[in-house]
């Protein structure tokens, strides 16, 4: 029998003023019906997913059978050593190494994140950050979930000196040295979670001595800081959703006060860089998708356009080399890379047409000519590449090996589904070559908030699906940012909408070209699960299934509760429900208000105890309405980690085991029945 949340006292509605929120104890994790009802539901969970084992364990193996579980990272050079990280078959964790060459590189450990995850169920390692000299580095660890890191440092000189534990509760928001290596500075965050003071810490002293250098006392704002590439400056950044301000530290002088950059004005976004005889500066200044500045290294308020905005193509970040540029940027929804030397010459990288996502790798030294950079797609495995500026040639170092698996099997392409409105939603489908009909079953993926840009990525599990005649695809709806900045602001706030229905239409759009009837789940986590939960309350009928991981779906109740972690930041994203015409509009896609008598689809949602992101009462509550509404008999099941945060399981293999029972879940749902 599933479980049933018990029911107290109705609670204060916060913006309809009405009693009606007989789930609110969930919101305390100490009430005493809270953690058995959790429990209740993951035995409920773990009895459905019992009954269904077999196939669980024949996808995990697949995964298992195509994953080379013995794998290493192309060495990088840094300074002197020669930097890399392995994995080894039957160990959770990655191991990082350093040597005194390329061939070397593997033969000193550095850290080995398997001893320092043994005992815990969760471990997530922060910020690793070495000393200009190389001979020992501060990193950041959490063990819980919580985001509440501790921050060590690791003589690298010494094999068996333990690791001086110097800095508790801090923020994994960035790590800087000195250049003499007797200072650390480090953020903390305050009662909601929100990094917002920076700290010198001098080495060898107590955390109670340490001098504060920043505090933010805007609610909206979060502090990072970094060093540049060149080693020559430290900026702290203090940045909102929709405005950025940034200030510089010098790592020569390390007890002299950071020095603001420019002063805020709203609504404008800028970070800054050193590219050695000037600073380089990203701006959306009178620029909707960014342009590029430089200033003079004695002047950094001086701003001269270096190169302009061109709309629709948005320029995420650039990474300064002593002789170029690399642009990052989106056109048409496609990621695209391009160096740019001082004199302003411009150089595409070739990437292939095919949707794919590049990110950068580790290029730790600024006089490199050499960029290096993974190219991945839906059919391709991540490739690394190194890109010689000069020639505008690259060399592939590293590719993802998959045993067992012959990949010309799979194809991709991009289609264009029609939203509510007419405007045409990009969405990448990929497939078995034989799977050819309009009936088959079909898993789509989104996000669609914060101008987050999902490119397109490589999975052996998603292997899985496709051999089994799954259709998969990728949605970008409005709220991310895949086609500019006007894209995500059509999709937030007052706009939010906009998502759900691009995602329904993406929906429409697959079972007219793809997809049988009802053979279409839709999946999303955090913002992305509100997305699930949005659009399957909106239209219950549409979907034959729906995973929705750490869902952020008490949207009203939550945003009205400024003491809550995170509130204050969110409400320049989804706005402020204590007023109107926020609240009416809030409550009209909120999903755990929306959730009514009807049929709903099966669903799986997950929950993380520990998680600061999405706070774990929010999935428990709306699961715990369903049970109570839901008028049909398909599966409801609610997993929350009881020892993990917002991402859930850390160790790989049981990482590949959660997703083995997701798909599961999905194909028993869409083809079983």
């Amino acid at each position: 029998m599933s479980p049933t949340a018990p029911q107290h006292q109705h609670t204060w509605h916060a913006v309809t003023g009405d009693r009606q929120d007989p789930w609110a104890y969930l919101n305390d994790p100490q009430h005493p019906d809270t953690i058995p009802y959790l429990t209740a539901e993951n035995a409920n969970t773990d009895a459905w997913f019992a009954a269904h084992n077999d196939r669980t364990e024949e996808i995990f193996q697949e995964i298992k059978s195509r994953t080379n579980e013995d794998e290493t990272s192309p060495p990088v050079q840094y300074g002197q050593w020669w930097y890399a990280s392995k994995t080894v078959a039957g160990s959770g964790y990655a191991i990082h190494t350093r040597g005194p060459s390329r061939e070397l590189a593997y033969q000193t450990v550095m850290l080995d994140e398997n001893i320092e995850a043994a005992g815990h169920d969760y471990f997530d390692l922060g910020t690793m950050v070495l000393t200009h000299d190389h001979n020992s580095f501060a990193w950041l660890r959490d063990t819980d979930g919580s985001e509440k890191y501790t921050l060590l440092v690791r003589d690298l000189t010494k094999t068996t000196t333990p690791d001086k534990i110097l800095l508790q509760d801090t923020s994994n928001s960035g790590v800087a040295w000195s250049r003499n290596g007797k200072y650390l500075f480090y953020v903390t965050h305050d009662h909601a979670m929100r990094p917002n003071k920076l700290w010198r810490h001098k080495i060898g002293t107590q955390q109670s001595d340490d001098a504060q250098l920043f505090d933010e006392p805007d609610e909206r704002f979060n502090v990072e800081i970094a060093t540049t590439r060149s080693k020559n400056f430290i900026v702290i950044s203090t940045t909102s959703r929709i405005t950025g301000e940034s200030w510089l530290l010098d790592p020569h002088n390390p007890e002299s006060p950071p020095k603001l950059v420019r002063t805020r004005e709203h609504e404008i976004e800028y970070h800054i860089d050193d590219w050695g005889d000037r600073f380089v500066i990203l701006t959306n200044l009178n620029a909707i998708d960014f342009r590029v500045m430089t200033a003079p290294t004695n002047d950094p308020r001086s701003w001269s356009e270096f190169i302009g905005h061109t709309p629709g193509q948005r320029i995420d970040f650039v990474d300064p080399f002593s002789n170029h540029l690399i642009v990052h940027e989106w056109v048409n929804a496609q990621q695209q890379l391009r160096a740019v030397t001082k004199d302003n010459a411009s150089t595409p990288l070739l990437t292939g047409t095919e949707p794919h996502g590049l990110e950068p790798e580790t290029c730790p030294e600024y006089t490199s000519a050499t960029f290096r950079y993974t190219h991945e797609s839906l059919t391709s495995p991540r490739t690394v590449f190194d890109h010689n500026i000069a020639t505008n040639t690259r060399v592939a170092i590293k590719t993802q090996e998959v045993p067992n698996c012959d990949l010309s099997q799979y194809v991709s392409h991009r289609e264009w589904a029609t939203g509510h409105d007419g405007t045409l939603i990009p969405l990448d489908i990929v497939k078995h070559r034989n799977t050819t009909s309009k009936t088959a079953p079909g898993l789509m993926y989104a996000y669609g908030s914060y101008e987050a840009s999902m490119p397109p990525w490589f999975s052996v599990a998603r292997l899985s699906l496709l051999d089994r005649g799954f259709v998969w695809a990728l949605a970008h709806p409005r709220g991310g940012g895949e086609l500019g900045r006007q894209w995500y602001l059509d999709g937030k706030l007052m706009n939010k909408r906009n998502t759900f229905r691009d995602i329904n239409s993406c929906a429409r759009h697959l079972y007219a070209n793809h997809v049988g009837a009802n053979r279409l789940a839709v999946r999303g986590g955090s913002a992305g699960g509100l997305m699930v939960g949005a659009c399957i309350t909106s239209e219950p009928n549409l979907y034959g299934a729906a995973i929705a991981e750490v869902p952020f779906v008490d949207v009203v109740n939550s945003m009205s509760d400024p003491s809550l972690p995170l509130t204050i930041i969110e409400w320049d994203e989804w706005g402020d429900p204590r007023t109107e015409p926020a609240a009416s509009y809030m409550l009209s896609y909120s999903p755990y208000d929306n959730t009514h008598a009807v049929a709903y689809p099966p669903l799986l949602v997950t929950a993380g105890l520990n998680d600061p992101r999405v706070l774990f009462h929010e999935p428990a509550k709306w699961v715990a309405k369903l049970r109570h509404l839901n008028t049909t008999t398909e599966p409801l099941l609610l997993q929350c980690e009881m020892g993990a945060g917002h991402a859930g399981k850390t160790d790989r293999y049981e990482q590949w085991r959660e997703e083995a029972k997701k798909l599961n879940f999905v194909i028993t749902c869409l083809m079983d029945q």
